[in-house]
């Protein structure tokens, strides 16, 4: 286990919600240096003799904190970690867990080797200090999707994509939790840096179909419902719509990045600021599809 690094301290506390499951909820917030980008959703499965966690974090001193929760709640090792997906605060603290297995699609994998190191530099650049011994560190094995059974928990590893090239989701069989990482998002604008909204819409469809008593976000409250789905479905369909439909009126970015979104919408934290960036990640590709071919 790596060393503690001084003073941030990030408040884990861990949340139960099934018999063995339990979850760290952060902010829905950008990140900032005073929330040290604790904006995720992570947690862990306990089983006989093996904890499972799902996503480390957004830093080095988050792992070794979220470690230490755990190590509280639970004298039984962790031996498995599941990075969800490339996103920086989902694995940052990965280095926290030298000692166990990190697993991540081959998507993620891929992706963390060629720019973790430039969005670690990013994310000190937005948190500052709560960064101090971070480093980017790709999983050291790759999840493979099915079933496996760790410390006699079966969980059901489910590999798809949209929200990234490479989407973990992770389902404990006995309590029916599911950790769906960023595909999910609860009173949250999404995220769409690495998006591509049809196969999300897709794989949104997928969830729907899952068996789930409990429902674990990337971002926002815990749900034993389908709300947190069909709202994120709502606002990706209706982005989707509302900027190819920009485009085919010849409309330029800084028109679209400025219209009002719907008032359904405005309740989403930190929609304002997820939707033009969203713009921006989308607008010009969707442009190049109404241009008149040669």
């Amino acid at each position: 286990m790596a060393v503690a690094h001084a003073a941030n301290d990030y408040r884990l506390g861990a949340q139960a919600v099934a018999d063995g499951v339990y979850v760290f909820s952060g902010r829905n917030e950008h990140f900032t240096r005073d929330n040290g980008g604790n904006i995720v959703n992570t947690g862990f499965i306990v089983g006989t003799d093996a904890v499972i966690v799902i996503d480390t974090g957004p830093s080095l001193q988050y792992g070794e904190q979220q470690r230490k929760a755990i190590a509280a709640i639970t004298r039984v090792p962790v031996r498995q970690v599941y990075v969800t997906h490339q996103h920086p605060d989902h694995y940052l603290g990965d280095a926290a867990y030298a000692d166990a297995s990190i697993a991540a699609l081959p998507a993620t994998i891929s992706a963390i080797q060629t720019q973790g190191n430039a969005l670690a530099d990013n994310l000190y650049r937005l948190v500052g200090g709560w960064m101090a011994g971070t480093q980017s560190q790709s999983p050291t094995s790759t999840a493979t999707p099915g079933v496996v059974e760790i410390g006699g928990r079966k969980l059901r590893l489910i590999g798809t994509a949209g929200h990234t090239a490479g989407d973990l989701m992770v389902y404990d069989e006995a309590s029916r939790t599911l950790f769906a990482g960023d595909l999910v998002f609860h009173d949250r604008a999404p995220t769409t840096p690495n998006a591509d909204l049809l196969q999300w819409l897709n794989a949104l469809d997928q969830i729907r179909q899952i068996d789930f008593k409990v429902l674990v976000p990337g971002h926002g409250a815990v749900v034993r419902d389908a709300s947190a789905i069909e709202q994120t479905r709502d606002y990706l369909q209706w982005l989707s719509t509302s900027l190819h439909t920009a485009a085919e009126q010849g409309r330029d970015m800084v028109e679209v990045m400025n219209q009002p979104l719907p008032e359904r919408f405005q309740k989403l934290a930190v929609h304002d600021e997820e939707y033009r960036r969203s713009v921006s990640h989308l607008y010009p590709a969707i442009e190049l599809t109404t241009l008149p071919r040669r």
